[in-house]
């Protein structure tokens, strides 16, 4: 993503939090962060789009926090899961995702609606399968249901501490008590050999979410490279676009994607040097090797 688009994100994310997103216009936008209406629409085709790309550039992060708290630790250490929800919790606070969301649910948006049931069951996949790593594959069976319940268990926590004392609570605090009653429930649902749920529903809940992310990152790694082409005379233009959109077509649309015409039409745009920056032909080639492997 490039600086300027990633600056335009900042920036409205910022005026989000303080107008609230419905309050909010795109004229307010452009006038914020000194933009003109068409560069607008080059980067988002609706504020909603904006509003996508700022939830998603914040849980990107996320989610690269959480992944470098277990580098070098024991996965079924319990400890570092707290810590990762004490950052998920953080993130919420800091970035006030909570009202944004209250927002959305609130209004009759059916795109952002869906985006965010996505996010949360996302969110579920996750806990998930941290409780695989720390409870063990035997309990497998069992550690949907017990994900659904500590996910409960903590937002009602939060949520009435909350108003029980109108302060904000120590986060840790909070996840720690509810963290050590679902290590209860899970020995107690176990041993029992009860489940409500099957792992499985989360396949129907979440279908080909690993293929939507995918398709939505190559299609931003060909758009910031079809951009970088603005400089060149048409010719050039016109070539470079081809053999852009024919990487797209092949790696999205094939069910067998051609790796001898793949690897020609990387090489082509690489010999072009200028104006394609390093990292963007970087990532391109990572994900031409995504698409040709699944």
């Amino acid at each position: 993503m490039n600086e300027r688009k990633q600056l335009v994100i900042k920036k409205a994310h910022q005026l989000f939090m303080e107008k609230g997103f419905q309050a909010t216009s795109i004229q307010d936008i452009l006038d914020y962060t000194e933009i003109s209406k068409g560069t607008f629409y080059n980067y988002f085709s609706s504020k909603n789009e904006l509003l996508i790309a700022i939830i998603k550039n914040i849980f990107e992060k996320l989610k690269k926090q959480r992944n470098d708290l277990l580098i070098g630790q024991d996965p079924a250490n319990i400890e570092i899961f707290i810590q990762q929800m004490n950052l998920q919790l953080k993130t919420h606070r800091v970035n006030k995702l909570i009202p944004l969301f209250e927002e959305v649910l609130v209004s009759h948006d059916e795109e952002l609606k869906q985006f965010l049931k996505e996010a949360q069951f996302k969110l579920l996949q996750w806990v998930y399968s941290r409780f695989i790593e720390i409870f063990g594959e035997n309990k497998q069976d069992y550690l949907l249901d017990c994900a659904i319940m500590f996910m409960g268990i903590l937002h009602s926590n939060l949520k009435y501490f909350k108003m029980a004392y109108e302060t904000t609570a120590s986060t840790d605090q909070i996840v720690r008590y509810s963290v050590k009653r679902i290590v209860k429930i899970v020995n107690e649902v176990s041993e029992a050999d009860e489940r409500l749920l099957p792992p499985e529903v989360l396949e129907k809940w979440l279908p080909n979410s690993d293929v939507q992310e995918y398709k939505h990152r190559l299609l931003d790694a060909i758009t910031t490279l079809k951009r970088a082409l603005l400089d060149l005379d048409e010719k050039d233009q016109t070539k470079y676009t081809e053999l852009l959109d024919f990487l797209k077509d092949e790696l999205l649309n094939s069910s067998n994607p051609r790796v001898f015409l793949i690897d020609s039409a990387l090489q082509s745009i690489k010999v072009a040097g200028n104006p394609f920056k390093v990292d963007d032909i970087k990532l391109l080639e990572e994900l031409c090797k995504i698409g040709i492997k699944t």
